[in-house]
This record gives C-alpha cells, sequence and structure tokens, in this order.
C-alpha cells in the first residue's frame, strides 16, 4: 500500500515505552507529527528523536503531537526514552503491523547488499486523521524545522 496526501491516515493501536495503549484516534482534533525510525539508540535515529525533543515544546505549542513508531521493543524504547529524556511516546511495533500499514517496511540496501528494515518517514496528519503531507527524506539533525516548515508551506 502507498500513502500519499490526502489519504485518511490508518488507524492504529500500540504499546508506547510506559506500556499506555496509544492509538491515533486518542489525537482526535490534534495534528499529529507520526514518524517511523528504524532502530533505537543508533546514530541517526538518536539525532532524529533529540532533535524533536529539544523543539518538543515550540511543537506541542503549535499544537501538534510527536509519536515515535520503530520495531523495537517496549524495553528498548524505555531505554532510549530514558537515555535521552524524550519526552513524547514511542511505539514498539515488533508486529511491523502499523509499519506495513504505513508503508514503511521493505526492501533497503545499504553498502551493497539488501536486507528487510524500516524506512525513515514522517507524516503530518491533520486533525481530522488525513495525511497532509509525507517527509520521505527527514532531516535527522532537522526533523522539527523540517516539520515546521513543510506544515507552514500546507497552511500558507
Amino acid at each position: 500500500m502507498t500513502l500519499k496526501a490526502g489519504d485518511k491516515a490508518p488507524a492504529f493501536k500500540g504499546v508506547d515505552q510506559d506500556g499506555n495503549v496509544i492509538s491515533l484516534s486518542d489525537f482526535k482534533g490534534k495534528k499529529v507529527v507520526l514518524y517511523f525510525y528504524p532502530k533505537d539508540n543508533t546514530p541517526g535515529c538518536t539525532a532524529q528523536a533529540c532533535n524533536l525533543r529539544d523543539n518538543y515544546d515550540a511543537l506541542t505549542g503549535l499544537g501538534y503531537q510527536v509519536i515515535g513508531v520503530s520495531g523495537d521493543s517496549v524495553k528498548s524504547h524505555k531505554k532510549f526514552e530514558q537515555k535521552f529524556d524524550l519526552p513524547f511516546p514511542l511505539i514498539a511495533d515488533e508486529d511491523k503491523v502499523i509499519l506495513n500499514d504505513y508503508g514503511v517496511y521493505g526492501a533497503k540496501k545499504f553498502m551493497g547488499r539488501s536486507f528487510l528494515g524500516i524506512h525513515r518517514t514522517t507524516f503530518l496528519i491533520d486533525e481530522k486523521g488525513i495525511i497532509k503531507a509525507i517527509i520521505t527524506k527527514p532531516e535527522t539533525k532537522n526533523q522539527a524545522q523540517q516539520v515546521l516548515d513543510t506544515w507552514e508551506a500546507l497552511e500558507g
């Protein structure tokens, strides 16, 4: 399935690093920054999470809810959250249900070899659950500004 701007965001339900069940419907009426990342505690994923953390007040001040998703376990997410003091939920999708629903899990190439993995992707979802934009090449060290610029361009 290939999602695009204008599509209804697939409903999801998953468990975050604190054992809370998080679903997209929990955020009805709010703008959601749903970001998918390959792995806890790796350089790019840490840079991305920390950039969102450092700009979290600016994002939430404008009404954006940040949610991270990867295939790591709840335990791994908890360690990641604690190590970097992350203020937003990180959903553990070990069964890859959400990853597949959003089309971010698939073939990747790195250093000449192919493997299955998570494509780093950020979805901007509006208050009605509609995908407004998909950032397919997130800038890990500048993710928050990229999100803000994309929303601003959409809203004119």
